[in-house]
């Protein structure tokens, strides 16, 4: 079956990128605005079948996805190569989610891992969230660009980033963790991020290197999972450009 995305700006980003083979583009016959004929242009410019239905065939295929009178049929995702990507040149930068089952935390945790520059997103194949329309949509293109690896043993992909001489931090809430802000996160570097409320699985923080928080100077005791991975990516970011700027 194709992966199927619904929403104006999903759709047109996904036709931009064209990193995944564009199979049809279904419009809603009762839909008619700039925004669509936009779509429709770019559909028909990249040789892709554009077909028209009515709203309530379009809702039965979209199965719940918001699709503002719009869908697009794409060849099935395809998850990048982990081995592969450890060879690559440069500083890598990984960021690994241990247990993230919400689309929507996927999707928004992507847009920021493309928008930081990172390497490639890991995701254990169990117990984790896979890509999905509503991911995709929510990543509002992000999952376009960065790669995508699934593996079978987090904590096996770990050690084989530490073999390849890349640090690797657990984010995480205790009391005796390294301060985020205070921590090295110069050269190859990976951030491992848990689910809200259980955090990382033991067997998984016994493979980090090391523990990193977020000092909290508030009452709320924690972040929502996406907004801490935001902060930490975007941390390596801050420290490599000041690395740069003084080296």
């Amino acid at each position: 079956m194709p992966d199927r995305i619904g929403g104006f700006h999903a759709v047109r980003a996904a036709l931009e990128a064209g990193s995944r083979k564009s199979l049809r583009l279904l419009l809603a016959n009762e839909g008619r605005n700039s925004r669509l004929e936009q779509i429709r242009e770019l559909a028909v410019r990249a040789g892709v079948a554009v077909q028209t239905l009515p709203r309530n065939e379009l809702d039965r295929l979209a199965a719940g996805l918001k699709h503002q009178d719009v869908l697009l049929e794409l060849e099935p995702f395809a998850y990048a190569d982990f081995e592969g990507l450890l060879h690559r040149e440069g500083d890598l930068f990984f960021l690994l989610l241990d247990g993230i089952t919400d689309p929507h935390n996927l999707g928004a945790i992507a847009r920021s891992a493309e928008a930081a520059g990172c390497t490639a997103l890991v995701l254990p194949k169990d117990r984790s969230c896979p890509v999905t329309p509503v991911a995709e949509r929510t990543s509002a293109g992000a999952l376009n660009h960065l790669p995508v690896c699934q593996v079978t043993n987090l904590a096996r992909a770990i050690d084989q980033l530490k073999e390849r001489q890349v640090w690797v931090y657990g984010l995480a809430g205790e009391a005796d963790a390294n301060d985020l802000f205070g921590t090295n996160l110069t050269g190859p570097v990976a951030l491992v991020v848990g689910a809200e409320g259980t955090g990382l699985r033991p067997n998984v923080r016994r493979h980090c290197d090391a523990l990193i928080s977020i000092p909290m100077t508030g009452q709320v005791e924690s972040l929502n999972a996406s907004v801490a991975a935001g902060i930490a990516l975007f941390e390596v970011v801050r420290q490599r450009r000041h690395q740069a700027h003084h080296a």
